[in-house]
């Protein structure tokens, strides 16, 4: 049996914060603004496995309402997100990622941040893709305010549900 799952996430950007995308960082004058560390492409791919699962969104599973994921690294957002999936008996098959953004350029960052994230959730590289997409100058992404990313992930059943 398999599920797809969609997963979406924008953050503005803001001086004095670091930039992560994917569990990477990377260079830039400006990160994201949010409750945790708003790294939206780890973001969007939690909110599409929850989403693959039907276990609602990353809202209801870590709300920025809660004191205890504020300045969370979202890899732990995934951490936690993989296990409940394991536990029901689902497996990441494959993830296609696009992050939009106008600045900084991501060419040079795509394959780090395919590495990464296919470390993060136990897949090979080969089964992780990555595309940067800018604003063309069009909207909040495109004026340069902030980053997005959308999300899509295949699970396939791994064995029996447990009981």
């Amino acid at each position: 049996m398999f599920r797809v799952g969609s997963g979406h996430d924008t953050h503005r950007l803001t001086e004095g914060r670091p930039l992560i995308l994917g569990g990477v960082a990377i260079p830039h004058s400006r990160g994201l603004y949010g409750h945790s560390d708003a790294d939206a492409v780890l973001h969007a791919i939690t909110d599409a496995l929850l989403g693959a699962a039907g276990l609602g969104d990353i809202g209801d599973a870590y709300p920025d309402t809660d004191p205890r994921w504020q300045g969370a690294d979202s890899r732990r957002f995934l951490s936690e997100t993989l296990a409940k999936l394991n536990q029901l008996g689902w497996r990441p098959v494959n993830l296609d990622v696009t992050i939009f953004a106008e600045e900084p350029k991501l060419g040079p960052v795509k394959s780090a941040i395919r590495d990464t994230v296919a470390n993060l959730i136990g897949l090979p590289p080969d089964c992780v893709n990555v595309k940067a997409k800018s604003g063309e100058k069009v909207g909040h992404i495109g004026r340069g305010e902030a980053i997005g990313c959308h999300a899509v992930v295949l699970i396939e059943r791994s064995g029996e549900r447990p009981a």
